[in-house]
């Protein structure tokens, strides 16, 4: 079975970000990540996704057009099933009400804390692979 993440950031550096912190999953085939730069994007992607076992939307809250909390109601009506977690770089008490709120697993706040990320993937896809 392959598992799917996907990411959605407008900052284009992000996915090599992503996909240098993840190579070794990458290329072991633990999972496969995704990237959209949209929310329009990334409910594209989901919907593309109906079959495959996508495990986990991770989102940014700043970007243009839908932003990430617009996008969070949207990408939970589609995959209930899916958590969702949500990055900012603005981690204020608010924000994080929001988020939760609007159904977010967890809000993470940039830089990244990759390695509480991972635990996070890890739960999901299991820690064998």
């Amino acid at each position: 079975m392959s598992f799917l993440i996907l990411v959605v950031d407008d900052e284009p550096d992000v996915e090599m970000l992503f996909r240098q912190q993840f190579r070794r999953d990458l290329r072991a085939g633990r999972f496969h990540m995704d990237f959209a730069q949209s929310g329009d994007k990334a409910l594209q992607r989901i919907s593309d996704a109906d079959g495959a076992s996508l495990i986990l939307i991770l989102s940014d809250i700043n970007m243009p057009g839908m932003t990430g909390l617009e996008l969070l109601p949207k990408a939970k009506a589609a995959r209930p099933d899916v958590p969702v977690i949500m990055i900012t770089a603005y981690g204020d008490a608010d924000t994080r009400r929001k988020a939760i709120e609007g159904g977010a697993e967890a809000l993470l706040t940039k830089p990244i804390d990759f390695q509480l990320l991972r635990s996070e993937i890890d739960n999901r896809v299991g820690v064998s692979g």
